[in-house]
């Protein structure tokens, strides 16, 4: 198991994280309560948007502060960043937005969320571009494998950087090298790792990244971050509205240029409220540091596996350098049939899991504590 890994001793857990006095909230990789930061910065919107409409506020400078704070979490260039309405946006805009031929080649994953699923299978029945999904096998893959699927006709590798049915992190880093070094794109769903797992998108060689804030980043939904490299940005057809023109306050003039930087993707007003709790909750993780939430998180996760086991519960994540994320996927010894009902009594205990795929899953966050997991581990039956 990791060693124990301490928060700083002015973080405050219950006052950061209200809902640890009413659940053991143990299900980040679904939708996450939202932090006091995230929550403080809602009530300031809604109190100058109740009281002086939009005249005190002065959102919009604060949302490019939000974008270079996005910018500098991911290693990202600021006019690399877009805002979307979440994940799907995102991943959207790439599959929608490049110029496809017949018979391009995509390359994802059979388990992948549906955000990774459907855009492609999409594209395959209009676009008639091939869609090769990878299987699993006892829930990870290797890079080989992925590598070895590359042919002449890959245009694309799509890959959700953690797997939401296990827990399984991808080795972008080295996907990405290979992918970049033979000209094919790379569209990563990064909202299984974004607030948990460092990303850098220069270093790690991704063309596209698409994430919404209401899992791991502990912001609310509808408020994601999309990134597209610079080189790229007028790869992708935006849909088009007011916002994304140049001089778009100028409303009578009608000039059809786009934006030169990632705000081309922005057709219309933004989420404010969403945009600015999620720049609150950026800032609570670099200011906690995202080393040690990293490191925290692998120490909870390290623990749960070790207490599943002695449970004799079957963990299917892997504990294997690289390929473990916050996610904690496992099986009950009484078998799949009975999850519903485990999760069910759980939540009557005040903790909260979730199953997906088949499988009961736990995805704690850096401000759970070992006590949480031992009681988990406590009410589940035997």
């Amino acid at each position: 198991m990791e060693p124990t890994v301490d928060l700083p001793s002015e973080f405050k857990r219950a006052a950061e994280f209200p809902v640890v006095q009413s659940w053991a909230f143990l299900n980040h990789a679904a939708v996450a309560p939202i932090s006091r930061a995230a929550h403080d910065a809602i009530v300031e919107f809604a109190e100058q948007a109740a009281n002086d409409a939009y005249l005190t506020g002065k959102w919009y400078k604060q949302i490019e502060t939000v974008r270079e704070l996005a910018a500098n979490f991911i290693g990202a260039h600021i006019d690399e960043i877009a805002f979307a309405k979440n994940t799907s946006e995102g991943i959207a805009f790439v599959a929608s937005g490049l110029d496809w031929h017949r018979g391009d080649q995509v390359i994802s994953t059979a388990v992948g969320y549906p955000t990774m699923v459907y855009p492609w299978m999409d594209l395959a029945a209009r676009a008639r571009i091939e869609h090769v999904e990878l299987r699993e096998t006892d829930g990870r893959f290797t890079t080989e494998q992925v590598l070895a699927t590359v042919t002449p006709r890959t245009r694309l590798v799509a890959l959700s950087h953690v797997e939401f049915g296990s827990g399984f992190r991808h080795d972008i880093a080295a996907i990405g090298r290979f992918c970049r070094s033979r000209g094919i794109l790379l569209c990563v769903d990064a909202i299984q790792s974004l607030g948990v797992i460092p990303v850098n998108v220069h270093e790690m060689n991704i063309d596209f990244l698409s994430a919404d804030g209401h899992k791991w980043l502990l912001a609310p939904e509808g408020a994601a971050i999309f990134y597209c490299r610079r080189e790229l940005l007028t790869a992708l057809r935006p849909e088009v509205g007011w916002m994304n023109v140049i001089n778009a306050n100028d409303f009578g003039a009608h000039n059809f240029t786009l934006k030169s930087d990632a705000r081309r993707f922005e057709c219309g007003s933004h989420n404010v409220p969403g945009i600015l709790a999620l720049g609150a909750s950026i800032r609570l993780l670099q200011r906690v540091s995202l080393p040690l939430v990293y490191r925290r998180v692998a120490a909870l996760t390290d623990y749960l596996r070790h207490r599943l086991s002695e449970k004799k519960y079957r963990v299917i994540s892997s504990a294997r350098q690289n390929e473990t994320s916050g996610i904690i996927a496992f099986e009950s010894p009484y078998g799949p049939t009975v999850h519903d009902a485990v999760v069910r009594e759980l939540e009557e205990k005040r903790i909260i899991i979730t199953q997906r795929v088949g499988r009961l899953r736990a995805s704690p966050h850096f401000y759970n504590t070992f006590e949480d997991i031992d009681r988990l581990i406590d009410a589940l039956p035997t």
